[in-house]
């Protein structure tokens, strides 16, 4: 496996979250590391283009060794900020795009290769012949070892592969948005060997309290004695039981939650009760 089970997320690290200071982030960065989560997932528009910088000096002076951790980013995505003169929020897939945003993660990053580039999100513009050419170039030049994508359909997830191999595609999937489940999505990833990973694993469980997250809590209330399990962990759980091999991505930066999110993949869980759950979500039995 090239990435950790549980992938730490960092968009919430910097100015978009919880401004973490250099000595926080290295803590933060050495307990991810104590509980066997090896890998961190970046974009470059995480706080404004501001995050990968500071999560990268605070590496520099972290000690840890590169070959022990994992290094994800995303780009693509021209983002509205004090850092980009953009005069509206558009997508950039030019090869020689492609190559300075890469560029530039690594050098924020303070490292000489990611382990994987993302596609931040499809573009109506994008060239898959040109975009093949940028990830070659990268490739051949040992700045990424791997390329994929991210909230990508099937059919513009095939219009890459065509010209450039795509490994892993990060989508939204939770308990309480699990379309790629029914879509054809997950099902097109297990038949190219793409790793689906996935963003905001535990939807919108926690954040919210409508007719559906009552459901969920309110059975998550039993599950909970009956596995010993905290309720994060079983919602983890939930999305990791599909045979796809879903890797989370979680947000959070409390150190509590994050052990507990590492506990998730050792809970088995039955299958009614894995039912029970999509019944609990989507209000009606499945058909």
């Amino acid at each position: 496996m090239k990435y950790s089970r549980i992938i730490a997320g960092t968009m919430t690290w910097g100015s978009w979250g919880k401004q973490l200071d250099k000595k926080e982030m290295i803590g933060l960065m050495n307990h991810c590391l104590e509980n066997g989560i090896t890998t961190f997932d970046h974009a470059d528009i995480y706080g404004g283009y501001t995050t990968e910088e500071e999560f990268g000096n605070a590496y520099a002076e972290s000690g840890i060794e590169r070959e022990k951790i994992q290094l994800i980013s995303k780009c693509g995505i021209q983002y509205m900020c004090d850092k980009r003169p953009n005069r509206v929020k558009h997508y950039n897939y030019s090869k020689e795009y492609i190559i300075w945003s890469a560029e530039t993660s690594l050098q924020n990053l303070k490292t000489d290769y990611l382990d994987l580039l993302l596609l931040h999100r499809p573009s109506p513009l994008m060239q898959a012949d040109e975009i093949a050419e940028a990830i070659d170039i990268l490739k051949e030049q040992g700045k990424i070892r791997d390329f994929g994508v991210s909230n990508f359909t099937p059919s513009q997830t095939d219009l890459i592969s065509s010209r450039a191999p795509v490994s892993v595609n990060q989508i939204e999937f939770s308990i309480t948005a699990f379309e790629a489940m029914l879509n054809g999505s997950l099902d097109h990833m297990m038949l190219n060997n793409i790793r689906p990973m996935a963003w905001s694993p535990l939807g919108k469980v926690f954040r919210e309290n409508d007719e559906q997250t009552v459901r969920i809590k309110n059975l998550l209330m039993e599950l909970m004695l009956k596995y010993e399990a905290t309720a994060d962990q079983l919602v983890l759980n939930w999305i990791m039981k599909h045979p796809s091999g879903i890797h989370p991505v979680i947000g959070t930066t409390g150190k509590e939650r994050i052990t507990n999110s590492v506990k998730a993949a050792a809970i088995d869980m039955e299958l009614e009760d894995w039912f029970l759950l999509q019944v609990a979500s989507q209000g009606h039995k499945v058909p």
